[in-house]
């Protein structure tokens, strides 16, 4: 790290990277921004991908193309490094920084889920640098006898670090730790409402943490707990509320929230504190205390 400096990897102001936050590498249109990880989170990156010289590595998600450098330099000049992105933006960029490594290859992803025609065969070591719900399945299927995964699987809100190694056909995870990534696709971290899975998950990060600090009254958590049992039974293609397809107050989302009342609205304000950092995306505008459902999307 001493030797790759990040400054070449970022055109903004890389003063929070020295103070062990991470720094952005590129933004969207739309408002999603790409983050080049805190130092601390790069280390604890490259420690548990057991990284040796000569190796062939393969990275899901650019993040600007530092930590792919970082790899780069470890296994050498006869080792390899195949970076993968679905935005073509995110690629474009790591290709625009990585010009003098010539160990380095990227391509643009179709999809997370779809194999990469690009890069065919088996993987030995696969970091996925964002956050996944799940790891796809071309992904363990490649995987050889004795490789493994490195990936913060879970919810956008919080993930666990997940080291899942193949021994002959089955696959052994290991937790490592909570993490908080952003999504490996740049589109899932564009602002927009949230659907009714996003907000049940916010909602049992918030369950979990009134529980933690006694904040729950008889019978609340039962309320909230079904709140989100009845959030994740809604259809997965329910537009999200606000889109015109149906008034504000018929919107089903709505209607729950409404029902859960008055446990839901006597936890709102405190409920606004705890998610509010999970909601608002990095560059978005500034929360006002006085704002409600509309500021969530709903």
């Amino acid at each position: 790290m001493i030797d790759v400096d990040v400054e070449d990897f970022t055109d903004y102001d890389t003063d929070a990277f020295y103070s062990d936050r991470p720094v952005p590498f590129m933004e969207t249109d739309q408002g999603a921004i790409k983050t080049i990880s805190a130092p601390h989170m790069v280390a604890t990156l490259l420690h548990h991908m057991e990284l040796n010289s000569g190796e062939e590595i393969v990275i899901l998600g650019a993040k600007g193309g530092y930590i792919a450098a970082l790899t780069a330099k470890i296994v050498g000049e006869h080792g390899s490094v195949r970076v993968l992105d679905p935005s073509e933006d995110a690629i474009h960029h790591l290709r625009s920084r990585l010009t003098h490594w010539p160990t380095v290859e990227a391509r643009v992803l179709e999809s997370v889920d779809v194999a990469p025609v690009a890069f065919p065969g088996e993987f030995d070591r696969v970091l996925v640098t964002g956050q996944l719900s799940s790891l796809p399945a071309w992904m363990t299927e490649r995987l050889v006898d004795g490789g493994f995964i490195l990936a913060p699987l879970g919810p956008k809100t919080s993930q666990q670090l997940v080291k899942v190694e193949r021994q002959g056909h089955e696959m052994f995870p290991t937790e490592l730790g909570p993490v908080a990534f952003g999504p490996v696709d740049l589109k899932h971290a564009e602002q927009g409402p949230m659907d009714a899975n996003e907000l049940a998950d916010l909602i049992e990060l918030a369950i979990q943490t009134c529980e933690d600090l006694e904040l729950f009254e008889d019978g609340e958590r039962h309320a909230m707990e079904d709140l989100v049992v009845n959030l994740r039974t809604l259809p997965d293609d329910l537009p999200p509320p606000g889109d015109g397809s149906l008034p504000i107050e018929e919107h089903p989302m709505i209607q729950l929230m409404w029902q859960a009342a008055p446990s839901f609205f006597r936890l709102w304000p405190m409920l606004q504190t705890m998610i509010q950092p999970n909601l608002a995306q990095p560059g978005a505008t500034e929360w006002d205390e006085e704002d409600g459902f509309d500021d969530f999307g709903l």
